[in-house]
């Protein structure tokens, strides 16, 4: 199975997640796939590095790690040609032979300029071309004020390019631009970016993969994904949290793997539900893999009632960083009853005045028994700094 889990580049700041915890953890040792979170795009649609937007130069390839910091325990010295993350993540591969490292773009902050990149045969050129040049040749820019950065700088840290658009067609960030052509569009920017790779494979010999975070929901499926992209992905993660979360006032499981006959949301999902819709298509089961989060979806205020569950909340949760949205690390150890629905998929925390869905270990397990029965491809975490420090999300993808 392949066991995948994204690295979102802003965890060095506040809450100090290095890719040495990657290592130390032992995260490292049990992933296939570790993708990094996000390239950026400006707004013709091709990649860019900028300390500006979403971009951040300075974390992806200039910041120089001390000792404590680093994967193999050697600090990084000003003139180096490759620092930051990208520098680590080389070094994690030293260590992690089996590990295969994809740059991802888009998220829900920086799906904004998808749509350009996917407009015309100009613009999907110009995007897998860049997407060449920068992470695949390691052609970075050096940008003022620091040494980083050159022809080849980064070559052979990265050896997958995935999709997060949220999402084609359809609604996300309200500042995302959506074309009713993207879901072809969509289908044409990954031909192109498999032509492109495949070229960059036949003058290298490196073997480049595709991946894409894909919609659980029916309408969302119908709107943005045509079945032909699977003719250009390696393997496609279903999109298997945010069920429910601060949107609706009303409590409910924000990754359960089977809908309960008495859930009340419009959409009712589920995993089994989203893994379905790609099945029904024709999809081989073997491209699907099964998205966990590491976070919970909480709300406060939440009557004493069926403990807690599918109750109007007076208001989301408070959390760490955002409100409503908490790490697994921290739920784990917060305290209060759990309450668990072993026949659909599902664990919650709930103390008297708030409520916590989210994923703990034996749920993992039980959704990695699940991709093992219907023969699917795996699982991925979004996202590896909410687990613990032994990591035990993760060694719980393995069932």
């Amino acid at each position: 199975m392949r066991i995948v889990g994204y690295f979102p580049q802003w965890g060095i700041y506040d809450r100090h997640y290095f890719l040495r915890d990657v290592h130390s953890s032992g995260q490292a040792a049990k992933l296939t796939h570790l993708t990094y979170a996000f390239g950026e795009l400006d707004p013709s649609g091709v990649c860019v590095m900028t300390d500006e937007a979403t971009g951040d130069a300075w974390a992806d390839y200039q910041c120089r790690f001390d000792a404590s910091e680093s994967v193999d325990g050697k600090g990084d010295s000003y003139e180096q040609p490759l620092a930051g993350n990208f520098y680590q993540l080389r070094k994690l591969k030293k260590r992690h032979r089996q590990l295969r490292v994809g740059i991802s773009f888009g998220g829900w902050n920086a799906s904004k300029h998808l749509s350009n990149a996917a407009l015309t045969a100009e613009s999907r050129a110009a995007f897998a071309a860049s997407v060449v040049s920068t992470y695949l040749d390691g052609n970075l820019p050096v940008l003022p004020g620091e040494p980083q950065g050159g022809p080849g700088a980064a070559a052979g840290v990265f050896d997958y390019v995935d999709f997060d658009w949220e999402w084609p067609a359809s609604d996300g960030n309200d500042h995302n631009i959506v074309r009713p052509e993207d879901r072809r569009n969509f289908t044409l920017l990954l031909a192109e970016t498999r032509r492109q790779l495949d070229a960059f494979s036949q003058r290298t010999g490196r073997l480049v993969e595709i991946s894409a975070y894909l919609p659980a929901d029916a309408s969302r499926i119908e709107a943005g994904i045509d079945a032909e992209v699977f003719r250009y992905l390696d393997f496609a993660i279903v999109q298997g949290y945010d069920f429910s979360g601060d949107w609706d006032l009303t409590t409910n499981h924000a990754s359960q793997l089977y809908t309960p006959r008495a859930d009340p949301s419009p959409g009712r999902l589920s995993v089994d539900s989203g893994v379905v819709n790609y099945l029904e298509l024709g999809v081989p089961p073997e491209r699907l893999l099964v998205g966990v989060p590491g976070f919970g979806r909480g709300w406060s205020g939440v009557p004493r009632v069926d403990n807690g569950l599918y109750q109007r909340a007076a208001n989301v949760a408070p959390g760490t960083w955002d409100p409503g949205d908490e790490d697994y690390k921290v739920l784990s150890r917060r305290p209060g009853p759990r309450f668990r629905d072993s026949e659909n998929g599902a664990v919650w925390l709930y103390d008297g005045t708030e409520f916590w869905s989210y994923d703990d270990p034996d749920l993992i397990r039980a959704k990695a028994a699940y991709v093992r029965e219907l023969g699917l491809g795996g699982l991925s975490l979004w996202s590896l700094d909410g687990d613990d420090a032994q990591g035990s999300l993760v060694r719980a993808m393995h069932g």
